[in-house]
């Protein structure tokens, strides 16, 4: 990608997830199974997902995989890093 934007752009799936959603998919990449427990608080938003037009406006560029696919990709390197910072413990 060549340009001269220097400002933060969002990167990421436009596919409407929600939080237990993200988690469910974390868990099957990770190969675990853990119990998904919701408690009363304040509601914010039902799912989350990126705007990604000002990166396709500055720097004529989209994402062209699916989360899930992305999440499979960045899941070992950040099980690493805590590896390394020895948090998995």
């Amino acid at each position: 990608m060549d340009s001269n934007w220097t400002g933060p752009v969002n990167i990421g799936s436009e596919e409407m997830v929600s939080i237990n959603q993200l988690a469910e998919m974390i868990m099957e990449i990770a190969g675990k199974r853990l119990k998904i427990k919701n408690i009363p608080g304040p509601l914010g938003v039902k799912g989350r997902n990126s705007d990604n037009r000002l990166i396709d406006q500055k720097l004529r560029w989209r994402p062209t995989q699916p989360l899930i696919e992305g999440l499979k990709k960045t899941y070992p390197w950040i099980e690493e890093q805590v590896r390394k910072a020895g948090l998995d413990k």
